[in-house]
């Protein structure tokens, strides 16, 4: 036996979707406006997850161009029909709802490639897909409903997909409109064939502290669907905010060989019950049959802190989080973390000889929806210090680098180097819903290396420069609940010339990652 704890992908990584084939589970989830997107995640046990690759991992696949913070890629869907796997996912841009849409990407391997998208003619988010046993294929989808009853009333729809002519044919069908009178964002849907019958399962309430699972089952795929009369039937929002995890919803299931059943979901884990940091985070949920109907986390109705897994054997090595038994310590430049955003990281920075990253400067700043020299990942711990040590010899006057903790172009807080004709002027700064304030300078002699951190001790962020604390954040004032969006935060590194011409790059001679704990508590005094 093997046991998975809870969160199974701690950090940002929300919208889970996952498949099985054979004896591998597949799962992939939302990334937004990072990059390379959708990370395909196999397991044999539903508890040691390896990253094998990213299904939008080319430069040119999808249009990120001026795609803000919380646009990108939303709420894919994984599925395999005994020869290829497929993912459905949205593109938005938040900004301009004529960019983007809908569209689908196979591949024979889920390492990749991954073929170029195919664009769906159907509107709204959140599309899946199901095999019927005749070979068809059914899209489905959510959107804001046609002709609503209340404000953010969305609806399901299903419509037949053409595997020959690639695109979707004959009439469509509204499903669902949610289980709840007067229930906002019904969406995430995703139809199964179980048992002669066809099941629906889709969030509602909205991705937050409200989010729910329904479920409703029809004889055909296309309706009409009836509601199970235990609807929502599965919230954490009855708890109230002394919960420790919030927002739980956005759920998928998947069956075992054994014929045991399970469901990821995501929910967030918040202290006061209102602020998550680290985003929305993937959870395992164990799932019953009873009466026809799924029963998910029977006898307790909650997400359980471990789940265990009875089929399989093996161990967590200790000290390792996931996924891919990630450890402590220096995070080497091939590192399947690194992201950055709106590009791929090779199109903005290099490795050296030794391995390295050399990040050019670029004119774009964090406050830019545009091409940052940003090379950056997901916090995945309430109690961390991330460190890098900084090559700056190769910063030109005016020019600055540094450490960032980001939310969005409006919510960040960083601590940086700028070399000016008096020395190295290093500061630390915090902006919030787009202005900036400084929490602390000091001038240091010319030098070629720095070193900067970030010490997260639940909702303090301490920005350090060689040990000394120059600012501390709160928290509570960079997680998605206070400055909107869908983020958890990202720490990386950025170089930028503030919008003068660029001349000049910074070396990342090492970033360290070291957590220490794994529970919100330590609040700022």
């Amino acid at each position: 036996m093997i046991t998975a704890s809870n969160p199974i992908l701690p950090g940002c990584h929300p919208d889970p979707s996952i498949c099985r084939v054979e004896d591998e589970y597949f799962l992939v989830t939302s990334t937004f406006e990072y990059l390379p997107g959708l990370p395909i995640m196999r397991s044999r046990d539903l508890v040691r997850w390896e990253t094998i690759g990213h299904a939008v991992d080319r430069a040119g696949m999808l249009d990120y161009r001026g795609v803000p913070s919380s646009g990108g890629l939303y709420a894919p869907t994984i599925r395999h029909d005994g020869e290829r796997f497929w993912i459905v996912c949205t593109l938005v841009d938040p900004a301009d709802a004529s960019r983007g849409g809908n569209f689908l990407i196979t591949a024979a391997d889920p390492a990749g490639p991954w073929s170029d998208p195919i664009w769906l003619d159907a509107d709204g988010i959140d599309p899946s897909i199901v095999f019927d046993e005749d070979g068809r294929v059914w899209m489905h989808g959510t959107r804001l409903a046609r002709d609503p009853q209340w404000h953010d009333q969305t609806e399901v729809w299903v419509r037949e997909y053409s595997r020959d002519e690639q695109t979707l044919v004959g009439d469509e069908n509204v499903i669902w409109r949610g289980a709840v009178h007067g229930a906002v964002w019904a969406e995430g849907p995703h139809l199964y064939r179980i048992d002669g019958r066809w099941y629906l399962i889709a969030a509602e309430g909205g991705t937050e502290f409200h989010h729910a699972v329904s479920v409703a089952r029809a004889d055909s795929v296309i309706g009409p669907y009836t509601g199970t009369r235990s609807n929502p039937v599965f919230t954490h929002r009855h708890l109230g905010r002394d919960a420790d995890v919030i927002g739980a919803g956005h759920a998928d299931l998947v069956a075992a060989p054994d014929g045991s059943w399970h469901a990821v979901m995501l929910a967030m884990r918040a202290a006061d019950g209102h602020h998550y940091p680290l985003g929305r985070e993937t959870f395992l949920c164990p799932v019953a049959w009873e009466d026809g109907w799924p029963v998910f986390a029977p006898g307790r109705g909650r997400l359980p802190d471990a789940v265990e897994i009875p089929w399989a054997d093996g161990e967590v090595p200790a000290g390792s989080w996931q996924p891919d038994d990630r450890r402590a310590g220096a995070v080497e430049a091939g590192d399947a973390r690194w992201t950055s955003m709106r590009v791929l990281p090779h199109e903005i920075a290099t490795r050296d000889p030794q391995g390295a990253w050399v990040l050019p400067v670029r004119r774009e700043t964090l406050a830019d929806a545009g091409t940052v020299a940003f090379l950056g990942m997901r916090q995945q711990h309430a109690h961390a210090d991330a460190a890098c040590t900084l090559d700056v010899s190769g910063l030109v006057e005016g020019e600055r680098a540094g450490l960032a903790v980001r939310q969005s172009e409006q919510d960040h807080a960083v601590v940086h180097v700028t070399r000016t004709p008096a020395g190295l002027m290093i500061r630390a700064t915090h902006r919030r819903a787009g202005t900036e304030a400084v929490l602390g300078e000091r001038v240091e002699d010319p030098t070629g290396s720095v070193q900067l951190g970030v010490r997260v001790r639940g909702y303090s962020y301490e920005l350090v420069v060689g040990g000394e604390v120059l600012g501390t954040v709160d928290g509570r004032e960079l997680d998605a609940s206070s400055t909107g969006g869908f983020l958890g935060v990202w720490l990386g590194v950025f170089a930028t010339s503030d919008g003068l011409p660029p001349s000049g790059a910074v070396r990342i001679d090492e970033f360290r990652y070291e957590p220490h704990g794994d529970a919100i508590t330590v609040p700022i005094a």
